[in-house]
């Protein structure tokens, strides 16, 4: 379940930090402790801290660049101090923000934040969520930066008929031909884990082309900030087809599991968020990814592992440029049948990130590696370094093109213009 987003510059380095900062002082005796706790959780569970803390910043003090196609944008300031955050917010305008996307001085704010996907939360979680931001985070005076978005295209009143037309205002009802944890799962992946944000493909105004399972682009995936965010239906090549419930919540809670590792910003969401949430609310989203069915696929027929010309190929790399590569800088973590040592080293045969027809993520993490995922404090002990510097575009596109025809993967070559583009669109121009 990969979902990479503009979250992908954050790193680890402020994770702990994050997740102790509700000591700074105890909320008013005449405050529910145990909503606050609820909206703590909740919190976790849309991933807010990702997105509104800056690298090496203040938690949710705001000021993280995410870049849009019209320019960059910064989040906001959503701590408590009532000069710079919401601190005067009422719950009324808490709810209006999150859900409608209204911040409380009038304005429509810019659909990267996602509250197409919030809208669809539920108005006791919304008091939760109040109670924990009001009493539960230390206020930050921190003023919000302006945003790079060039005029007039940074006008905010067209934001207005985009809602019209794109918004469903209506919190999630449960399905009635569903049980009480594929409901759960579907409220918690269609509004706050909003991974249809990520994951599910644009339409011309910037719109998710569907908003739940009803639509059939939903979580098929696409292109976020120079990575694929993968496709979570049951589609059995690039989606979660060969997956078991308990693989997908092995992989939400730990980050990796014998089909793939997280990368780029699927990092933070781990680290942030997935991982703090429940056994029993990891299964419940899981039980809702499994019964999605296959779409986003190119007819393929399903994976079957094969290493024989694979591991021939790495007898006598000396023929083949990228089985070169690969046994000079790949293989003693990936192993020459491409299953790694999983879930510590992720596997190549098969995984699905490999078998997408796009190869961006794969072109990405190649030259500029992954942050680090740190589960229960410990960091992860083999990240994927970065080649930038190693590697020349010529030679990635080699090696990745071994990497998607060997052990039966079928996926089509990498070419060294499409790395050459990368590399200059993540700013690893050779020298």
């Amino acid at each position: 379940m990969q979902r990479l987003t503009v979250r992908a510059g954050i790193g680890a380095s402020f994770v702990v930090g994050c997740m102790a900062t509700q000591a700074w002082a105890a909320p008013p005796a005449n405050v529910d402790q145990g909503l606050i706790k609820r909206g703590e959780y909740l919190a976790k569970a849309g991933d807010c801290i990702a997105c509104h803390t800056a690298p090496g910043g203040k938690p949710f003090a705001g000021g993280f660049k995410m870049v849009t196609p019209m320019g960059a944008i910064y989040a906001t300031n959503i701590t408590p101090d009532p000069d710079t955050g919401i601190g005067r917010y009422t719950e009324a305008d808490f709810d209006r923000a999150v859900r409608l996307g209204v911040a409380k001085e009038g304005h429509t704010l810019y659909p990267a934040m996602p509250f197409p996907s919030y809208a669809k939360v539920r108005q006791e979680d919304i008091k939760a969520m109040y109670a924990y931001f009001m009493h539960g985070v230390e206020p930050v005076k921190q003023p919000n930066r302006q945003s790079e978005i060039p005029f007039p295209l940074n006008m905010r009143w067209p934001l207005k008929f985009w809602n019209m037309v794109f918004l469903d205002k209506a919190p999630y009802k449960d399905d009635p031909k569903q049980d009480v944890v594929w409901n759960r799962g579907a409220y918690l992946v269609q509004g706050l884990g909003h991974c249809g944000a990520c994951h599910t493909p644009r339409g011309v105004g910037f719109q998710e082309k569907a908003l739940s399972e009803k639509g059939k682009p939903y979580l098929t995936g696409a292109v976020v900030e120079h990575w694929f965010a993968s496709n979570l239906t049951g589609e059995s090549n690039n989606g979660l087809g060969r997956w078991s419930e308990q693989d997908i919540v092995e992989f939400m809670g730990k980050g990796a599991n014998k089909h793939a590792s997280a990368f780029g910003g699927m990092v933070s969401v781990i680290n942030h968020s997935l991982q703090e949430m429940s056994p029993q609310d990891l299964t419940a989203i899981a039980r809702y990814l499994k019964s999605l069915p296959g779409q986003g696929g190119d007819g393929s027929p399903p994976y079957a592992y094969d290493p024989t010309a694979t591991v021939a190929a790495l007898r006598k790399p000396a023929g083949n440029a990228g089985a070169k590569v690969y046994a000079t800088y790949c293989m003693n973590c990936h192993g020459a049948d491409g299953k790694a040592f999983s879930p510590l080293l992720s596997p190549l045969a098969g995984n699905p990130n490999v078998l997408e027809s796009n190869p961006v993520s794969l072109i990405n993490v190649t030259l500029n590696g992954s942050d680090e995922l740190i589960i229960r404090g410990l960091p992860q002990p083999y990240p994927m370094p970065k080649f930038a510097d190693v590697l020349s575009d010529q030679e990635v596109a080699d090696v990745l093109t071994f990497i998607r025809q060997g052990w039966n993967n079928k996926a089509k070559a990498v070419t060294e213009a499409e790395v050459t583009k990368l590399r200059k669109a993540t700013g690893q121009e050779a020298d």
